[in-house]
């Protein structure tokens, strides 16, 4: 097959890595009404298990995104997550600023992800 190296070539698909379908998942759970303005991740590690720790802040805004945040708050602790080679052990929101005016709700979540071998 012949390859004229003067063409360009089409980009590779990026591959989405374990981070970015986490985010994916957040923000689907959140109706796609969320945005993400921080997210933080760190190693953790036990005698058994290796994984990483994410800490993410959403912000819902306008009265449906903060009835779409209300569901969120709900169903984030029992969310069966799709993430091939990780398992969520744990979901958990931490933190919630509920504002009235502008319409706004802000989330702090944390949730613990094992490499699932």
């Amino acid at each position: 097959m012949y390859s004229d190296p003067a063409l360009p070539r089409s980009p590779a698909p990026a591959r989405r890595g374990p981070v970015e379908k986490l985010r994916s998942a957040l923000l689907e759970l959140g109706e796609g009404k969320a945005r993400i303005l921080t997210h933080e991740e760190r190693d953790w590690a036990s005698i058994t298990f290796a994984g990483t720790r994410h800490r993410l802040e959403l912000e819902f805004a306008g009265v449906e995104g903060v009835e779409a945040g209300e569901s969120f708050i709900a169903f984030l602790p029992e969310h069966e997550f799709a993430i091939p080679g990780q398992l969520v052990a744990d979901a958990a929101v931490i933190e919630v600023d509920h504002r009235m005016d502008p319409p706004c709700l802000r989330i702090m979540c944390e949730l613990l992800l094992l490499e699932d071998r």
